[in-house]
């Protein structure tokens, strides 16, 4: 493991994915991996949501990296697993981030606990998955006040700022979409790709995967 995503989803974890496997450090854990990849792990995911402990090099076999929830809930137990894993903190204006977040991954929760997702570009998640989102980060990291936005938002600040205290200044990253490639390329010494920084997962691409209806 050389990089651990501290970064809430909806900061461009999907972009910064791509971006890292580009720079060599894949393959690059994230949320779609828990959702459309190798289910196996979904087990470990749901123990490590209910407190217990787990085995984070099993969790985290074959990948070089990681980004988004699941694994950006425990980025401090990961540092100590990783002793010489760069964090990656992913930002984002906060109000911005709570309308993204509020009409993506939380819509999908919602519509997918009602049955109501149609057919998207993607196979609905499983029960089992849905209910460890919403375990780890809608009753873990927001305590069922999600819809409470200037709690949800106090919760995302709050979480930042704890990464950015508590990582060494050496080993923290703090990195906005915007930036592009300088950042990361610093970060892992490597040079700056020429091809262009990758865009991923908008909100609308968002809702057309998991087939949430366009909005308004």
């Amino acid at each position: 493991m050389q990089v651990i995503g501290a970064g809430f989803g909806r900061t461009g974890t999907l972009t910064l994915k791509a971006a890292l496997e580009e720079l060599g450090v894949g393959p690059c854990y994230h949320m779609v991996e828990v959702l459309w990849g190798d289910t196996s792990r979904l087990g470990l995911w749901q123990a490590a949501a209910n407190g217990e402990e787990v085995d984070w090099k099993r969790v985290f076999d074959g990948f070089e990296s990681t980004v988004d929830w699941p694994g950006c809930t425990f980025w401090e137990l990961l540092m100590e697993v990783f002793p010489d894993a760069k964090v990656l903190l992913t930002v984002r204006d906060p109000e911005a981030w709570y309308e993204s977040a509020r009409n993506t991954i939380y819509a999908s929760l919602i519509a997918g606990q009602k049955g109501e997702l149609k057919e998207g570009n993607e196979e609905p998640p499983s029960p089992e998955a849905f209910q460890m989102i919403a375990s780890l980060i809608w009753q873990g990291t927001f305590h069922g006040k999600f819809e409470d936005k200037a709690y949800a938002i106090a919760k995302f600040e709050e979480h930042n700022e704890a990464v950015k205290s508590r990582v060494p200044p050496e080993r923290l990253v703090v990195h906005e979409v915007k930036e592009g490639w300088k950042p990361l390329a610093e970060m892992l010494g490597v040079p700056e790709p020429q091809s262009e920084f990758p865009r991923l997962n908008d909100k609308v691409a968002f809702r057309e995967m998991v087939g949430l209806p366009a909005l308004a």
